[in-house]
């Protein structure tokens, strides 16, 4: 490697490392100073909870609780299906926990908890009289529980009683929440800033991740009208309306997700809110608000079908037909709230069905991402080989080419018509190379896709003690205490398959690059994609999910034996050429020598 390369490649290195220190330290987002001095935990304590809640002190004027109210004492109930664990507060009858009992946190090993970052004034499924900026109804309700699956919350007030009750099914992530107002004498008026009231998810949604050093994590705020979904990376500080006709909306994370579907939406405002504002500590909210339109009456029901679970096919696409679901829903497609490759998607859900058709035979997800790979790469080897002959068919023709384009370089037309004769009379389509290689960018966009946010690869281990969870990165040691720098870009946690993939990219390059004749500044720029974009990945894909690095790392390793072989091919299509074009020299030169005679 010469001394501009290197150069080249240490100072693009460089380049990366100063912007993503820029990036996670000076330019990082200022958070304001803490309202809370304990410190975030992944699962909240609800005696801790109960001792630190207070009566909000901003609550809208006609919010005052009647002389006559009985003295109410704080409590916590707990309601446990096969699915799911939910604890709520009689202090607004507001959700406190929502453990996932089937899917495991790795960091706290207890049940995913989907109701986190909770504060004494904001919790899961708290309802603000007034719209999205109005502060939560934090009084005590009175409880009742007909059986161990339902709960009521109610509370009256000056000139009517407010209640909710939730209810669940076994075997079901989805649950109903009801809001109820009944009124004992005249028709009252709900509408405090053109708003009944406002319905909110949790506050943030587990597992916890690190937004700066997990860039392959985030936090969206997804919405289906019936149609199209739309989906809205929530970024830090933001609290935005979303102004468009929705059947469900709600906030997801890559695995798990809230989304909260209206029985009735012509009830609802148009408007929609989601906010990622910092209560608690430094970790930012991600939670969607829904609005009621103002109610004028003496008796309100509002129904509301909120899923906090999976962000799964299996477990969403039972909501699309009313016999596959305890709540006789159909229709309402919360599968739409999928990540998928978009216009993709068919050529993902094809290779979905290939993958876990492995996985039946071979029963381990990280087996069966190398036989799919390997399959991939054994069919598409007709199409790698024949893109590059026609590369190698176009270097024997370039020079006839340049002179065809300096010799009509003043008539275009003449040119097209002499380039069309000499690919005619080659047997070359210069479209040949293209195909193969557009087809080989489908493939890797819908794998990147699947690998990067199949549900099943959560918590699936290839090689345990090494590549334990496919969804993470590989981790062979943890350091305990952060590293200066270091930490800020790649994390604690020593990763063996990026060094491997590196390896890979680096003499995947080198083969390609036998037999290259590219000169000068090309020649530079061709070193540069072999060794410093490797370099370049390597920082950048440090922390990619494991299941993405190894289809990339067993793919560079087949594509070299691959490329091995098409060396070995094109070697001899060269000599083939070679003699073709001494055959043909000879054979003009008896013609001309024909003629002098």
């Amino acid at each position: 490697m010469d001394k501009n390369t290197i150069w080249a490649i240490a100072l693009s290195t460089l380049v990366i490392v100063v912007f993503m220190f820029l990036q996670t330290t000076v330019f990082a987002p200022q958070q304001p100073l803490p309202t809370e001095v304990t410190e975030n935990t992944a699962k909240l304590d609800t005696a801790t909870y109960i001792s630190e809640s207070t009566t909000a002190a901003n609550q809208p004027a006609f919010i005052v609780t009647s002389d006559i109210e009985e003295t109410i004492d704080e409590q916590t109930i707990t309601i446990t299906t096969d699915k799911v664990k939910a604890v709520f507060t009689n202090r607004g009858g507001d959700i406190i926990s929502y453990e996932l009992l089937e899917h495991i946190d790795t960091d706290t090993g207890n049940g995913v908890e989907m109701v986190d970052n909770v504060t004494a004034f904001n919790r899961a499924c708290a309802v603000s009289f007034g719209d999205a900026n109005s502060t939560i109804v934090d009084e005590l309700f009175s409880v009742e529980q007909p059986d161990e699956n339902t709960v009521l919350f109610t509370r009256r007030f000056d000139t009517f009683t407010f209640g909710k009750r939730y209810t669940f099914i076994p075997g079901e992530y989805l649950f109903k929440l009801e809001i109820l107002v009944h009124s004992d004498a005249e028709a009252i008026a709900l509408n405090t800033d053109g708003a009944a009231y406002t319905l909110r998810t949790s506050p943030q949604i587990g597992p916890r991740f690190d937004p700066k050093r997990n860039r392959y994590e985030m936090r969206q705020f997804i919405s289906f009208n019936g149609e199209k979904k739309k989906t809205i990376n929530v970024g830090t500080k933001q609290f935005k309306s979303y102004e468009r006709e929705y059947i469900w909306a709600g906030i997801a994370g890559k695995y798990f997700e809230e989304l909260v579907v209206p029985e009735n939406t012509t009830n609802m405002t148009s408007e929609p809110y989601y906010s990622s504002q910092v209560e608690k500590g430094d970790y930012a909210n991600a939670q969607a608000f829904f609005v009621r339109k103002p109610f004028f009456g003496t008796d309100m029901s509002d129904t509301y079908y909120l899923y906090f679970g999976p962000r799964n096919e299996k477990d969403l696409r039972s909501y699309n037909t009313s016999e596959n679901n305890g709540w006789n829903l159909s229709n309402i497609r919360l599968t739409e709230s999928m990540q998928t490759s978009g216009w993709l998607g068919w050529l993902e859900n094809i290779l979905k069905v290939i993958l876990e058709l492995l996985y039946k035979v071979v029963h381990n997800w990280g087996v069966a991402i190398i036989v799919m790979t390997i399959l991939l790469k054994l069919a598409m080897f007709p199409l790698t080989k024949k893109q590059s002959m026609g590369t190698l068919k176009m270097q024997a023709l370039q020079p006839r080419m340049t002179e065809i384009q300096e010799r009509y370089k003043d008539n275009p037309q003449k040119m097209q018509m002499e380039m069309s004769k000499l690919y005619k009379e080659n047997n070359y389509n210069p479209m040949s190379g293209c195909l193969p290689m557009v087809f080989q960018f489908l493939i890797i966009f819908a794998m990147y896709n699947l690998f990067n946010n199949y549900f099943e690869f959560r918590g699936a281990s290839f090689i345990p003690g090494w590549i334990s969870d496919l969804s993470a990165g590989d981790s062979v040691y943890t350091f305990k205490k952060d590293i200066p720098i270091i930490s800020t870009f790649l994390g604690n946690a020593i990763r063996i398959l990026p060094v491997i993939y590196l390896a890979s990219q680096l003499f995947y390059g080198k083969i390609t690059m036998v037999g290259g004749t590219a000169t000068g500044s090309n020649a530079g720029q061709m070193k540069f994609m072999m060794y410093g974009m490797p370099l370049m990945f390597f920082f950048i894909f440090y922390n990619a999910p494991s299941g993405l690095l190894l289809y990339w790392t067993v793919s560079n390793l087949i594509q070299m034996g691959q490329q091995l072989i098409i060396n070995k091919f094109m070697a001899q299509r060269k000599t083939e050429l070679a003699t073709q074009q001494d055959e043909k020299f000879v054979k003009n030169n008896k013609k001309r020598l024909a003629r002098s005679k």
